[in-house]
């Protein structure tokens, strides 16, 4: 299956790692499911805590996540092991001329060359760029473009996006467990949450909910997740994932500057988003 070993990052690539076999290899992976793009732990010098990393890669083995499995194996098997995918955000520097013809070039550039298959990665929140409909729906025609992931939260064009893609091999990510519910509704087919290294196993009961079309304990479990997903995301950012993730057993370790840890407000705040809705 599917798996998201270790993020790695190379200018606006990002690598993702599965197992894979020979009948994998004669038609387009299956990117469905629940990932956490894994936090990496520092110490307090900034330098990488691989220990630590192992230690939360060993409990985040234990939950129904696509990925971890081969994860854990991260440390002993990514000098031998390759690239099984990669997940692509938008090009951005120059984001005036980045319209549709451009970014239709770029990917169509990108996938021709790529030995392993395209997500495509829409962050406008980082990037201040929204890959366009049109060149989505034009891109998902490409035979090594197997999916997005979106991370907008407008679910309206989600929903038109998969419409507007149903007849191609493509398929669709939530990029954030606060809509995570509304995508599925939709039609997605997974997400990439980063409130899924801290509330994993939530993240995931969410997904089988939806799956299994228990919309209304899937709605109750959504609002729940929705403020704590917003604090360690657009609010607070990294340092709050962090710390949540220490307060939830895992290992988050120093920020790396030039992020800087939460204030004594912000941690407050953080601990009353969590708490008020029943996860401290």
């Amino acid at each position: 299956m599917f798996s998201v070993r270790a993020l790695k990052y190379r200018r606006n690539v990002t690598f993702l790692w599965k197992r894979t076999n020979a009948k994998n290899m004669t038609r387009k992976l299956n990117i469905s499911g629940i990932y956490p793009p894994i936090a990496t732990p520092f110490t307090e010098r900034e330098e990488v805590d691989y220990q630590k990393l192992d230690e939360n890669l060993q409990k985040y083995s234990k939950l129904p996540f696509k990925a971890t499995k081969a994860t854990v194996q991260m440390t002993g098997g990514m000098a031998h092991a390759g690239a099984d995918a990669v997940l692509v955000v938008t090009p951005c520097f120059y984001r005036g001329r980045m319209n549709s013809k451009a970014l239709i070039h770029h990917y169509t550039k990108v996938a021709d060359a790529s030995p392993v298959p395209v997500v495509l990665y829409s962050v406008p929140a980082n990037t201040g760029l929204e890959l366009p409909v049109d060149a989505i729906v034009c891109l998902s025609q490409h035979p090594n473009i197997v999916g997005l992931k979106d991370s907008g939260g407008d679910i309206t064009r989600i929903g038109l996006i998969i419409h507007k893609t149903r007849l191609e091999d493509f398929q669709v990510l939530a990029g954030s467990a606060g809509f995570l519910m509304a995508a599925y509704a939709v039609g997605a087919v997974g997400g990439v949450c980063a409130l899924a290294n801290v509330l994993g196993e939530e993240v995931c009961e969410l997904e089988r909910l939806c799956m299994l079309g228990d919309w209304e304990k899937a709605r109750e479990l959504q609002h729940r997740l929705i403020e704590p997903n917003t604090a360690v995301t657009r609010k607070y950012g990294v340092a709050a994932l962090k710390q949540a993730m220490e307060w939830f057993g895992f290992h988050g370790g120093a920020t790396r500057s030039p992020l800087q840890p939460l204030s004594q407000t912000e941690l407050q705040q953080l601990h009353v988003d969590f708490s008020s809705n029943g996860w401290l």
